[in-house]
């Protein structure tokens, strides 16, 4: 019979070591460092459409704007760590924040899409990963 082995790097068992039981924590933390980053790419995108490309004049009040933000981390049935961007509800009027953001997002007829939260997506994933890399590095270091 084969046998194998394998040598982890020093330091790479030694971080590894030292995660002990703050795994979950450090979780949390790179979890909203990342969100914020696309957190904030959402509403930069979502400023710069409402109100633009209308027929007429803007009735925006900044309602849902001030609305977008961040969940709190939940751990899920599958035992994975989510944190959701999304919009707070509801509106004075008394309408739905989401479904303002959907017909913003996707269009309805007679207007046109003018997406926000899929491009903030799209462009700020490399920023997303390395931020979170640095949180885990930063708090694996603290440690």
């Amino acid at each position: 019979m084969a046998k194998a082995y394998m040598k982890l790097p020093d330091d790479f068992l030694e971080k590894l070591s030292r995660l002990g039981n703050r795994t979950d924590e450090i979780c949390e933390k790179m979890l909203k460092a990342g969100g914020e980053v696309v957190l904030s790419k959402a509403k930069s995108n979502l400023s710069s459409v409402v109100g633009q490309g209308t027929k007429y004049k803007t009735r925006s009040t900044g309602e849902l704007e001030s609305a977008i933000g961040l969940s709190d981390v939940r751990l899920d049935k599958n035992g994975n760590y989510n944190i959701k961007i999304g919009f707070a509800e509801s509106r004075k009027d008394g309408s739905s924040n989401a479904k303002l953001a959907n017909i913003i997002e996707y269009g309805k007829s007679g207007q046109v899409a003018k997406p926000f939260m899929k491009p903030a997506k799209n462009s700020s994933k490399a920023k997303c990963l390395e931020v979170m890399k640095a949180t885990f590095d930063k708090e694996v270091d603290s440690i």
